[in-house]
């Protein structure tokens, strides 16, 4: 193995609509999030075992969580940790726990170097990426790692089709955040345990968010005059959705309650639920106080 200087920077991610129901095979539109990245450099330093640095302020237990990531990828190669030798340095402005693809930005990131250490092919990078996000989130669907590492929209199939999705328009689709963490793993568990004592309410809640999916792509499609109600369907669907699996916690109800108040037209949780950000439509960009925007864009310019 040639150890070799090396370094990548991998963004966020926002889902419009699909989470959960994409674990059971429907589809999921996400779009990566570019004013939030995770930044990986390594120095390679002879004789020196191998040492994490981060920004001061960054959450300490993403130290536990890099570790535990590289050690799977590590194990998965048939590697020793302490082969490595050298210096890690990461810089992020991703917060973890919030639904916009900390997990899968630094999964993704470790893939792209074992890929330069010829360790992983490009063609098993997504396999490879996805499987060391399940670190995370107990049973990952890859579409957030699919989406980081195409840096583009798709319309995203577990085990099927990534497709690339282009929107006709921009909507005036914001982030917003909740005021704590979501635990993916924790959300996922939970809508599988109500999923098994109620079979039939699952497969109806499935079928709404595959609605909201269908009415998102048709409306993003057509003109914004006509879509833009179609929108508002949309979230309004997929947040009944995120209620029936009970992952609306009370600070999340008081986030959309101040959204809502403030002239949002529909919103709903982006990512697992039980916290992280919200997405929010509306007419006019918004300005409450006390609360700070990200712009959710569908169309990407480089």
């Amino acid at each position: 193995m040639d150890l070799q200087n090396f370094e990548t920077r991998t963004f966020g991610k926002w889902i419009l609509a699909g989470e959960h129901t994409v674990l059971r095979g429907g589809h999921a539109l996400v779009f990566p999030l570019k004013s939030r990245f995770l930044d990986f450099q390594y120095f390679f330093k002879n004789n020196k075992n191998l040492t994490l640095e981060i920004p001061q302020g960054y959450p300490e237990d993403f130290k536990l969580l890099f570790w535990a990531v590289f050690e799977k990828a590590c194990n998965m190669k048939g590697l020793v940790p302490s082969h490595f030798q050298g210096l890690i340095q990461m810089k992020a402005n991703i917060p973890v726990g919030s639904g916009l693809g900390a997990s899968a930005s630094l999964c993704v990131a470790i893939a792209r170097w074992f890929e330069s250490l010829k360790l992983v092919s490009s063609v098993e990078i997504f396999d490879f990426a996805k499987t060391l996000e399940d670190v995370f989130h107990g049973e990952s669907s890859g579409v957030d790692v699919a989406v980081v590492l195409s840096e583009k929209g798709l319309l995203f199939q577990r085990n099927g089709a990534r497709e690339s999705f282009q929107s006709h328009w921009q909507p005036e689709w914001y982030l917003s955040h909740s005021g704590h963490k979501g635990i993916t793993k924790e959300c996922v568990q939970k809508v599988q345990s109500w999923g098994f004592d109620n079979p039939s309410a699952l497969d109806e809640s499935d079928s709404r968010m595959k609605k909201s999916v269908e009415l998102c792509m048709e409306a993003l499609t057509s003109h914004p005059d006509r879509g833009f109600d179609r929108l508002v369907e949309a979230l309004q669907l997929a947040q009944n959705c995120f209620w029936q699996w009970g992952l609306i916690d009370p600070a999340l109800k008081a986030h959309m309650k101040v959204l809502n108040e403030a002239g949002a037209k529909a919103m709903k949780p982006t990512g697992s639920g039980l916290g992280g950000y919200v997405l929010s439509i509306w007419n006019r960009p918004p300005a409450v106080p006390g609360i700070e925007f990200l712009k959710a864009t569908v169309i990407q310019t480089d």
